[in-house]
Order: structure tokens, then sequence, then C-alpha cells
């Protein structure tokens, strides 16, 4: 049974006055990878990373041939940038679902998580930069009696 306080101080000498914070553990697969899933609007990226060389694979396809604006490149590399391991990591990724720019964001988003479940001191960088959490913003749906989402139609009066 759990023993009664009677005052402040009492609370204050418990063993149990402060919670320990979460422990993160490194999480790797047979082959010695780590696995993420990053989401952003409709899509969804699967993100597989191992130590080597640094090439990047988009759906079978190099980097440079799929993401072929270096925004979306730049946006790739960002979490590399910040936790400065660029070239150490080979990266493999399996992206589906929207277009370019949601792609790219999934696949930072996925990179990210990724690279704390493979070293978990980094979790604290990149979630101070806001790459570990989910933009959760989507298209809004379209409404009955709407042309778009919000927009009306043309009123006329005569």
């Amino acid at each position: 049974m759990a023993e009664t306080l009677q005052s402040l101080a009492d609370l204050k000498g418990s063993p149990s006055a402060a919670p320990e914070a979460p422990r993160h553990v490194q999480k790797l697969d047979k082959q010695g990878r780590a696995y993420a899933t990053g989401k952003r609007k409709d899509a969804v990226a699967r993100v597989w990373i191992k130590p080597g060389k640094g090439t990047i694979t988009v759906n079978g396809r190099a980097l440079e041939v799929y993401f072929a604006r270096p925004v979306l490149r730049m946006i790739l590399q960002q979490p590399f940038g910040i936790a400065s391991r660029a070239g150490q990591y080979d990266v493999v990724v399996t992206v589906a679902g929207g277009g370019l720019s949601g792609q790219a964001g999934a696949v930072r988003h996925g990179l990210s998580k990724a690279l704390t479940y493979f070293e978990p001191e980094l979790r604290g960088v990149l979630k101070k930069a806001g790459f570990l959490t989910r933009d959760s913003r989507t298209v809004e749906r379209k409404k009955y009696g709407r042309k778009k989402a919000r927009r009306s139609f043309q009123f006329s009066k005569r």
C-alpha cells in the first residue's frame, strides 16, 4: 500500500518525488538498419538508413533524378546538416502519394525519425529544429453547395 503524506515536507522527502524522463534506445532491424515512416500532406515515406558512403535512393532512382529541383534536395539534406552527419549514411526511401513537395517533406520527416532511432542522442538537436514534428496541415475537403472548399459560386442579382 502507498503511505499517506501528512504535509508538504513529507512529499519533499518521498522517494517518488520526481518522475524520470523517458530513455530513448537504439532501434535497429536484423540488417543493422533504422526504419521510420514520415508523413506530409498526402505523402507517406518509408525510410531505411544504415552506415555507408552517403548514397540516397528514392523509389529505386538516385536522389538527383527523382527530386530534380535543388530546393527539394536541400529539404532532404537538412537533417544531415543539422546533425552534422552528411555523407555518413546510406538512405533507401520508398515514397508514395501527394506531389513532389509533400513527398520531400515526408522523406525529411522519416529521415529525421530514422536518425533518432539510429543515434538517440541526436533527438534533442532534431526536435529543436522541428524536424520530428509531423506537419498536420492537409487539404481542406470540398463542401456541398460550394465550388471548392470555401469558394462560393458567383452571385448575380439579375
